[in-house]
């Protein structure tokens, strides 16, 4: 994600978006095949799932911001802001749900099955693929897809410099639900298993804040004040309270501000470029949110060795409490938090 984005936001702008959606998705479909047949006949070495993962993440680093962009090109500008906010949610819900679906799968089902199942989840695009037509739209030249155009975008139009900086904030913010869960059980007295129960609290918040938000476009500075203030506040509270069962709910309330916030960012994102210019800024923003993940969890887990995980729940939510007193200080200093963010 963070090596490709350059080349995968150009490709997304140049060449047909579909078409480069059907390579991308018809190729992972055959490598999680493949691990999952390897898998079965117990010849899936670590450096298989190594190459198996580089070669997942290629595919994803030019499908991500293709994908994203392609929802332009399949409904009309006046429903267009509906369409990036729902497309939106069903991604980040997915991102928030995904990990305790698979740690469910993986304990009944077991790791050869859930890969396979995975490479099954490829063919489902595929399938939709198969049936959508997206609108003729303009093309990028060459010169104009290159990633200095792209920096000079983003340099020339100060928003979607924040929203990336939001975006990149909220993923720091969620990422120890992810990676230390199995590390916060045990701070909780509880075997590392219930880890997915952990992520599954985090993922309900979400799926409330996506019921909530469902169709809806950016509002105003408050509202984004506020979902901030949920994620950066749920996620510190959960790392000190020492008690489960507030944690399971304190990390709803992480959840439901981590999808909200994230959808706004995307959303406006996606609608204040035009058509050609989308996937350049979706491959940026793969970067913010994706690419930077493994940054994220590197200092998630050197905080966590170093200080223990609360203090690296705590350190990661920085970020998104520090965006949200930005937003405070900005609606001190205009007046108004009604003001579209």
């Amino acid at each position: 994600m963070l090596l490709l984005a350059p080349w995968a936001g150009s490709s997304a702008d140049r060449f047909d978006r579909r078409r480069l959606l059907l390579v991308t998705q018809l190729g992972s479909t055959v490598v999680s095949a493949t691990l999952a047949g390897l898998a079965w006949a117990g010849l899936a070495r670590v450096w298989v799932v190594i190459a198996c993962a580089v070669l997942l993440g290629i595919g994803s680093a030019y499908a991500a911001p293709a994908s994203q962009a392609l929802i332009g090109d399949l409904v009309s500008r006046e429903h267009l802001g509906s369409a990036v906010a729902l497309n939106s949610m069903t991604y980040n819900l997915a991102r928030a749900t995904g990990p305790a679906l698979a740690a469910v799968c993986v304990r009944t089902l077991g790791i050869p099955a859930s890969f396979a199942i995975n490479a099954g989840s490829y063919l489902l695009l595929v399938l939709a693929l198969a049936v959508v037509h997206p609108a003729p739209r303009k093309l990028a030249a060459r010169g104009e897809a290159r990633l200095r155009e792209s920096l000079r975008l983003v340099r020339d139009q100060p928003r979607l410099l924040a929203f990336l900086l939001i975006v990149a904030a909220v993923g720091f913010a969620s990422d120890p639900v992810n990676t230390e869960s199995p590390a916060f059980a045990h701070a909780f007295g509880r075997p590392d298993t219930d880890a997915g129960y952990l992520i599954g609290a985090f993922g309900a918040g979400a799926v409330l804040a996506a019921f909530l938000v469902a169709g809806r476009v950016a509002g105003s500075r408050g509202r984004m004040l506020a979902t901030l203030s949920l994620l950066g506040g749920g996620m510190v509270a959960y790392s000190l309270v020492p008690w489960l069962s507030a944690g399971y709910v304190l990390l709803a309330v992480a959840g439901f501000g981590y999808l909200a916030s994230n959808t706004a960012a995307t959303s406006r994102l996606q609608l204040d470029v035009a058509d050609h210019q989308r996937g350049r800024i979706m491959a940026l923003w793969s970067v913010a949110f994706l690419g930077l993940r493994p940054i994220a969890s590197l200092a998630d887990g050197a905080i966590a060795g170093a200080f223990g995980v609360r203090s690296a729940g705590v350190a990661l939510a920085v970020p998104a409490l520090a965006a949200a007193g930005v937003i405070y200080f900005l609606q001190r200093r205009n007046g108004s938090l009604t003001q579209r963010v």
